[in-house]
């Protein structure tokens, strides 16, 4: 990668973790400090407010992302950003659960996935994408398992208002860094590996792997968030556990769970057996899940389908995008990502709302984790029948500017190289878009035909 190339990719992976910790954050100790505001005490609405994030989001990602192939991809994140900011001061500021809604739904309307995607396409050359990809990936992970250990801490220190109020100004901080650190693209283009593209949606729509995945994401993340709506309560009831030690319980799990699932995606990707390690860690799911719903006495019980869950699901989120990327069409990676992601935010909405709802009716954590087993093994059910994914990977070519001849021969010409599983050529973004095989394709030959064809 050149330096500007990598200025990109690290400026944008970074700008991602900024904003994905102002989600974050909040997840391990929302429903604790949330239950003790005017109005907590009805669990039905602190469900709605944890989960209202993930309406809006699923509402306008996929819009945003479109909006930035017009108006250019830094002034829609500019404005996402400041929504983001302005929901996170509102939540500060909420004196009722009521408006925390309102101001968790004004966070979510500040949904530039999307256009940090596409923008992060403009600023890297095909052939160095996936990896700039991937360093947005790692900054989410990384995120993520941080926000677990350091929020309840930060909570005790500052409450949950504080934590909102350190979000809006990583935001702000945010908007400084895409204005002051990442380049503005001296060309903005459509990418069909990275954007969703509406005329290819009915396609990805109706195909029954991809529908097997989205459906996967939603159970998911329905599941996270179903857990984490009731989880903080359960520890602090059973575990005698304030909310300021919560961390002593997700750090181990989560170090292990990162452990085991770098071997675990290492097998499946080089043996060829993702299928087999998906089911395997759906199953593990599934069966955590009932655990947490029949057998939860302790403490001790709670950390063992606590390591058992983490485990499973780092290990999913791992698999899956790159399952999406083997399975999706050349041509529809991006609309296909777009979905996959509309359906992970929808469901962070309708997992905490159900949850909510369920610890509002019965007064027990048991039926919200019975609602995430069935989430789950409908998910084992679905995902029994998925077609093992070819060993392949998507491989990129850049088509010159002065180039004019047959898309079509040339997708021909280049889908019958050994090795290539699928090929496109797309003129108006100047790009081949390859499927080949991980091992035994001949790369050269390929590069050696495009040449030829300038």
């Amino acid at each position: 990668m050149s330096p500007l190339e990598l200025r990109a990719a690290s400026g944008l992976a970074g700008l991602y973790a900024l904003r994905m910790l102002g989600m974050f954050l909040v997840l391990p100790v929302f429903a604790v400090y949330a239950g003790h505001m005017p109005g907590g005490d009805n669990h039905a609405l602190v469900g709605l407010a944890f989960g209202a994030f993930g309406l809006t989001q699923a509402l306008l990602q996929l819009p945003f992302g479109m909006w930035s192939d017009r108006v250019g991809r830094k002034k829609v994140i500019y404005i996402g950003l400041a929504l983001f900011a302005l929901g996170s001061i509102m939540c500060a500021m909420a004196d009722h659960i009521v408006w925390l809604i309102v101001g968790r739904a004004v966070q979510g309307a500040g949904a530039i996935s999307a256009a940090i995607t596409a923008l992060l396409a403009d600023l890297t050359r095909e052939e160095h994408r996936t990896k700039a990809m991937a360093m947005i990936g790692a900054s989410i992970a990384g995120t993520f398992a941080v926000s677990l250990v350091v929020a309840p801490k930060l909570a005790d220190w500052i409450g949950l208002p504080g934590i909102f109020m350190l979000t809006a100004a990583l935001a702000l901080i945010a908007i400084v860094g895409v204005a002051k650190v990442i380049p503005s693209p001296t060309v903005s283009r459509f990418h069909s590996d990275a954007e969703t593209k509406a005329s290819r949606l009915p396609a990805v729509l109706r195909d029954p792997q991809l529908l097997r995945l989205n459906y996967g994401v939603f159970a998911l993340h329905a599941a996270q968030m179903a857990m984490f709506t009731v989880m903080p309560l359960l520890l602090a009831k059973v575990g005698h556990l304030d909310v300021s030690r919560h961390w002593w319980i997700y750090l181990p799990v989560v170090l292990l769970s990162f452990v085991l699932m770098v071997p675990a995606v290492i097998y499946g990707e080089k043996k060829r057996q993702l299928k087999r390690v998906f089911l395997w860690a759906i199953g593990l799911m599934f069966a955590a899940q009932i655990g947490m719903t029949l057998y939860m006495p302790s403490l001790t019980m709670i950390v063992v389908w606590l390591a058992l869950y983490f485990i499973a699901f780092n290990v999913l989120e791992a698999i899956q995008p790159s399952l999406i990327s083997k399975i999706a069409p050349a041509d529809a990676k991006g609309t296909a990502m777009g979905v996959y992601n509309t359906c992970q935010s929808a469901a962070m909405f309708l997992g905490s709302a159900l949850a909510g709802w369920l610890y509002q009716r019965y007064d027990s954590p048991a039926p919200v984790f019975a609602l995430s087993a069935a989430f789950v093994g409908l998910w084992l059910l679905v995902a029994w029948r998925m077609r093992a994914p070819k060993p392949v990977r998507t491989q990129l070519f850049h088509i010159g500017e002065g180039w004019q001849g047959d898309p079509a021969a040339l997708s021909d010409k280049l889908s019958r190289i050994a090795g290539v599983s699928e090929a496109v050529v797309l003129l108006d973004e100047r790009v081949a878009l390859l499927k080949v095989m991980q091992d035994g394709w001949n790369e050269d030959e390929a590069k050696q035909l495009i040449m030829e064809t300038h």
